[in-house]
């Protein structure tokens, strides 16, 4: 039996700014077009993190069955360590998707925006189907793009267009800030794990551009926010308050471009994680103020 501490471990807190960033940052856009909902928007932060966990858990379960975690280096993994039961793993990611979709209805009913249902059922399935089924997606080179689209625009104008029924130009330049953060944090675990996912046969971005490229790829994603920071002082010179994050983002690109590989790998996902929400933090205080 897993301990409570291992099922903490097997949420993988560390990912958790991926779910929590794009949200600040969707109501920091809906505050400066006058849309701003606390209560909606707390709601939106449990649909989110929900589904990250839900994720997390689906993906354990997927990646053990396979056998795809066997000699990874990575997190510790609940079903690939023969800590907890493959069955229990799974029903956790169900139980994680349900309390989302439970979240998601209580702010559909609340803010009138019905069609909503759908685009939160594509999310779970997307999460699903990443690593689960006959045929994921995660093992057929497109996970960068899902993580992409679903922690980027899905999530960023998801929180805004729920909130104010609209979508901005700020909207969407947070959306590409928060997608490319995102995808920098998948790129990273991607390229840590090229030996061992190459010898499972999953297929990611990472060993279809090989080593040298997706290093070159991740340093133009942390990019990619720095020049929304600029973009966004058009509407409010405060967005250069994000700037602020790069010592955390100049950490992680370090190491990518120095070479690190394998277990000194893995504080380049924290650290891109840290540095995404503290740029979403900013800009969020930007937008408001």
């Amino acid at each position: 039996m897993a301990t409570t501490a291992q099922w903490i471990s097997g949420t993988r807190p560390r990912t958790l700014p991926n779910s929590i960033a794009p949200v600040l940052v969707g109501a920091g856009a809906a505050a400066q077009v006058g849309g701003f909902s606390a209560a909606w928007s707390a709601l939106a932060l449990v649909v989110s993190v929900a589904l990250q966990v839900g994720v997390n858990f689906a993906n354990d379960y997927s990646d053990g069955v396979r056998g795809t975690d066997e000699h990874r280096v990575g997190p510790f993994r609940l079903v690939g360590s023969g800590a907890a039961r493959p069955a229990a793993v799974r029903a956790a990611a169900f139980a994680a998707f349900g309390v989302g979709a439970v979240a998601g209805l209580v702010l559909v009913a609340l803010t009138g925006r019905w069609w909503l249902i759908a685009f939160g059922a594509v999310c779970i399935a997307a999460a699903w189907f990443y690593t689960g089924g006959s045929r994921p997606y995660g093992y057929a080179g497109l996970g960068e793009f899902a993580v992409f689209v679903f922690f980027g625009p899905a999530a960023v104008l998801g929180t805004l267009y729920v909130q104010s029924g609209t979508v901005s130009l700020v909207g969407v330049g947070g959306a590409v800030a928060m997608g490319a953060f995102s995808t920098g944090v998948m790129l990273a675990n991607s390229l840590r794990d090229i030996p061992t996912d190459l010898a499972a046969g999953k297929r990611t971005l990472a060993n279809t551009l090989g080593d040298a490229g997706a290093r070159r790829l991740y340093l133009v994603l942390v990019t990619l926010p720095y020049l929304v920071t600029v973009a966004i002082t058009v509407r409010t010179p405060w967005a250069l308050l994000a700037l602020l994050s790069l010592p955390l983002t100049v950490q992680g690109a370090r190491r990518i471009a120095g070479g690190a590989k394998g277990a000194a790998l893995i504080p380049v996902l924290r650290d891109t994680g840290f540095a995404m929400l503290a740029w979403a933090v900013l800009t969020t205080v930007a937008l408001v103020l």
